[in-house]
């Protein structure tokens, strides 16, 4: 049975090698890095993910987390997320996804909260003149609430503001209830808006846009097959068969449960709305950080007008 994930490290299976794709794990301290690369377009085919990189990095929840764990942490995305972007240009940040609902409300925290500099160009102080990179940020919204497609609308301020990269944040879905909030990827592929509820709109791609689009995904939903198989794992794991029998039942009962008797829903952690705040802080920082190094943390800060 396939269970639902945006997470390219999910979807390579541990001691399953498929020919075109290379991954590299590394533990860096109190956290953890993993990197998927898809080379070829087979193995983009059996994956269901484009080609490109897939750099994931893990913690314990951040409530665990003090401020100086939280600040290396950050640390940690902004340098990947810098070897990804191009070295000049305007960087468009956005944030998708419909703020109206606090599980999908990721996106447009993190551009509330991002320094946005695009408009300061000719109104700089001396001491900051040639120090901000040009960064503006865009919430577009849902098909649902606005009537036009996300790739219509970030495709027109494209063409205006003419950035060197777009970076979209979203909220993603993972087949490990571990990994809700704990668990950031990025990716130089771009993103496929809706596709962590199966709402699958067309996508923010080079193909799409006209320029480099790396996305930066957070998940904060598992779907109700995830959880029914944990259980069943759980309840199963004092059975006399083998682990592949035991699979194939946990599988077959969720089936059965899911699709048959509660249908599939979407299911999000009870503190999602202090969970949602401190991701969106913690990747508007990781943002700020990797699009503004000729600035201290202080600075930018004093810039944004909010503690970080």
């Amino acid at each position: 049975m396939q269970y639902r994930t945006d997470l390219a490290m999910e979807r390579v299976t541990d001691g399953i090698s498929i020919p075109g794709v290379r991954m590299e794990n590394a533990s860096l301290g109190d956290f953890s890095r993993n990197i998927v690369t898809i080379e070829t377009d087979e193995a983009a085919r059996q994956l269901q993910k484009a080609k490109g990189r897939y750099i994931t990095f893990h913690t314990q929840p951040l409530k665990t987390l003090d401020a100086v764990a939280i600040g290396e942490f950050s640390k940690l995305i902004a340098g990947s997320l810098k070897h990804l972007l191009p070295p000049e240009g305007d960087i468009l940040i956005v944030g998708l996804g419909n703020r109206r609902i606090t599980s999908d409300a990721l996106g447009s925290k993190v551009t509330d909260a991002v320094l946005v500099t695009r408009h300061l160009k000719d109104v700089l102080p001396q001491s900051l003149f040639g120090r901000l990179r040009g960064v503006c940020a865009l919430s577009p919204g849902v098909l649902g609430v606005t009537g036009m497609e996300t790739k219509d609308i970030v495709r027109g301020a494209v063409m205006h503001a003419k950035p060197a990269a777009v970076i979209a944040v979203d909220a993603l879905a993972a087949r490990e209830c571990s990994r809700i909030g704990t668990t950031v990827q990025l990716s130089d592929t771009g993103i496929q808006p809706g596709s962590g509820v199966g709402n699958h709109r067309q996508g923010l791609t080079f193909e799409t846009l006209g320029v480099p689009v790396i996305s930066v995904g957070v998940p904060l939903v598992v779907y109700t097959s995830v959880i029914v198989r944990d259980a069943l794992h759980l309840l199963l794991s004092d059975m006399e068969e083998s682990a592949d029998e035991k699979e194939a039942a946990a599988d077959s009962l969720s089936r059965r449960i899911t699709a048959e008797e509660l249908g599939e829903m979407v299911v999000t952690p009870r503190e999602i709305d202090e969970l949602v705040t401190s991701l969106s802080n913690l990747l508007a920082l990781s943002l700020n950080t990797a699009l503004q190094p000729g600035l201290s943390e202080e600075e930018i800060t004093m810039l944004t007008h909010e503690t970080l």
